[in-house]
C-alpha cells in the first residue's frame, strides 16, 4: 500500500479524557454515555467519532462511484452511520454498524448497485469486513413508502 495521508490523534484521559489531533483542528472532550453509566452531557464518545468518520468517508466512496459510473447524486442524499457497542459472550467488547444511506430520486436498483461498489471502495468498509457487522440500509425514493 502506498500511504497517502497519516491522521494523528491524541487523547489523555480515554474515555473520560480529551482528545486532540495534531493540527489543532480537533479538541474534545470525551465522556462515557448516559446508557453505558457515564455522565453524558456534552460530551462525544469513540463511537460517535467512529460513527462519523466512517459516515463521511462512505459518502466520498459512494460520490467517486456514483461520479465514475456517471450517475448523479441527488442533493438531498445523506448518509447516517449507527455505531453500536456491544459486549461478547467471551466478555470482550465489539462494535456494530449500519450505514443507512438516503438517496431520494435514484432507482431502486441503480441505489443499490452504487451502494455495494462504495463499499468495496471504502477505507472503513475495508478495515472492518470480517472483524465486525457492517449492515447497509438503501432508502429511495421507490422504498421510502414501503
Amino acid at each position: 500500500m502506498k500511504l497517502l495521508y497519516t491522521a494523528q490523534a491524541t487523547v489523555e484521559g480515554g474515555r473520560e479524557g480529551v482528545v486532540r489531533t495534531r493540527d489543532g483542528n480537533l479538541k474534545l472532550q470525551l465522556g462515557t454515555p448516559s446508557a453505558l453509566g457515564g455522565k453524558g452531557g456534552e460530551v462525544t464518545n469513540p463511537e460517535e467519532l467512529f460513527a462519523a468518520g466512517y459516515a463521511a468517508c462512505f459518502q466520498s466512496a459512494l460520490q467517486r462511484i456514483a461520479f465514475q459510473s456517471k450517475v448523479p447524486l441527488p442533493r438531498s442524499s445523506t448518509l447516517t452511520a449507527l455505531v453500536g457497542l456491544g459486549k461478547q459472550d467471551s466478555g470482550a467488547f465489539s462494535l456494530a454498524v449500519e450505514l443507512q444511506i438516503h438517496l431520494p430520486g435514484l432507482n431502486e436498483t441503480v441505489a443499490h448497485e452504487l451502494v455495494e461498489k462504495a463499499h468495496q471502495i471504502c477505507p472503513y468498509s475495508n478495515a472492518t469486513r470480517g472483524n465486525i457487522e457492517v449492515k447497509l440500509t438503501v432508502q429511495t425514493a421507490e422504498t421510502a413508502n414501503v
